[in-house]
């Protein structure tokens, strides 16, 4: 989901020396390059994750000619917020 190299020890283990620059691993190099995940979905720093996870929202919907019916709807997730969810333990109740 993120830039940040998630595969951190791999690439530590093949550091030539601790004083040299810290190397970034495979994965990280081609997510850079593809900008998306490995299932595809587009790669974001956390903040334009957290803008993104903030356009979810609950809208109360009510008629003017019948105020006395009302209900909430929220905005259907797209698949990166399910896959964040998801990853974050969470459920998303439509």
């Amino acid at each position: 989901m993120l830039f940040d190299d998630h595969e951190r020890e791999a690439a530590e283990a093949a550091r030539e020396s601790i004083v040299s620059k810290a190397p970034r691993s495979e994965a990280a190099k081609q997510k850079e390059h593809d900008r998306r995940t490995s299932d595809g979905l587009p790669v974001q720093s956390f903040q334009c994750l957290l803008k993104d996870l903030a356009t979810l929202c609950k809208n109360r919907v009510r008629w003017a000619s019948q105020p006395e019916n009302e209900f909430d709807r929220l905005t259907e997730p797209t698949p990166l917020q399910q896959r964040v969810f998801q990853l974050l333990g969470l459920s998303i109740s439509l």
